[in-house]
């Protein structure tokens, strides 16, 4: 109940009315989030923060105290629907009301149908789904990839380019397999921003699958290279002001990178992948990580080090088991 009456609060405060025209204001990206901590029972931290980028445009993230994970969540509102760019990472709406937040913003815009859907499948990105599941005017997307496929029309998937018309406000959804092979990226051409997911953010970017990653970063960088783009939004902040990575499942996360990366970011993406050697790669702009490989070979080397040992064993246990041979029928020459 505590949650979801500061989450009232915080609409009443966000959803004041903008500027003149509802233009993008931009917004003041370097401002930090809650850095959440490493005690996080100390003091409460408002587990759903909530940013406007302008009246029709929202950025909502879970605390790094709700979840270490802590994503972002984006809502964008048109003039006949709204659309909802993932659900983040905890599904109780006692502990975050996400739905209970969106439906309040969507009041207050005078707009009750939403299309909730996923920048991947992965369960950070949509585990408040079954907060929207039985909502009524709600469409939720599924998250496997013939769901994805049939959602937009991709006839040739990952090639082509979808269209979400939310009413005076268009979204393409660019396909961008590599980190997930579930993967779109959103373009908000009102706005010009950019919806990266995990496939281009401040953090590691984790790919499971190079090949794909190349080519999705060759598309998405070809989309945007005529476009306008106001700033890139990703899924996590896993990086500090200075670019080093935040300890893994930390729920402390001080001096913070900004959330906000640049469309020089996207077109500097394909050279960096196409120099990634499969496990562990970085340059001045990325981290990139092949988790599976990585995790293969730590199997592998524990493999091969528990054979060691147990090789080791066995040559110790027959040499003592030939030394005892040796010692009996030393003893039986010696008998008178």
């Amino acid at each position: 109940m505590r949650s979801f009456l500061l989450s009232l609060a915080a609409i009443c405060f966000l959803a004041a009315p903008a500027r003149a025209g509802d233009g993008p204001a931009v917004m003041p990206w370097g401002v930090p989030w809650d850095q959440g901590a490493d005690d996080c029972a100390k003091r409460v931290h408002e587990p759903l923060e909530i940013r406007r980028y302008n009246a029709k445009t929202y950025v909502l993230r879970e605390n790094l105290c709700a979840t270490w994970e802590a994503p972002f969540m984006y809502l964008l509102i048109g003039s006949r629907k709204a659309l909802l760019i993932d659900t983040g990472d905890v599904a109780d709406r006692q502990k975050v009301a996400l739905a209970s937040v969106v439906a309040g913003l969507l009041t207050h815009n005078d707009i009750s149908s939403l299309i909730v859907a996923h920048t991947h499948r992965h369960l950070d990105h949509r585990a408040g789904d079954p907060q929207f599941a039985h909502l009524r005017r709600v469409q939720l997307v599924g998250y496997d990839l013939d769901s994805v496929k049939r959602f937009y029309g991709f006839a040739h998937w990952p090639n082509g380019v979808a269209r979400l018309d939310l009413g005076n406000r268009v979204v393409d959804v660019i396909p961008s397999p590599g980190h997930n092979e579930t993967h779109v990226v959103f373009y908000d051409e009102n706005t010009a921003l950019l919806f990266s997911g995990d496939f281009l953010m401040p953090g590691r970017l984790l790919i499971d699958d190079p090949a794909a990653d190349l080519a999705s970063a060759n598309r998405v960088a070809e989309f945007v290279r005529s476009r306008p783009v106001s700033a890139v939004l990703g899924g996590h902040v896993e990086l500090d002001a200075a670019g080093d990575t935040f300890d893994w499942e930390s729920t402390y996360h001080p001096h913070e990178h900004a959330l906000a990366l640049t469309k020089a970011d996207v077109l500097a993406l394909p050279a960096a992948v196409a120099k990634f050697n499969g496990f562990y790669g970085t340059t001045d702009r990325f981290l990139m990580i092949d988790a599976t490989r990585n995790l293969l070979v730590a199997v592998i080397g524990v493999i091969v080090v528990f054979l060691a040992l147990m090789t080791g064993v066995i040559l110790v246990f027959g040499r003592w088991r030939r030394g005892r041979r040796h010692a009996g029928n030393a003893q039986k020459l010696n008998r008178p």
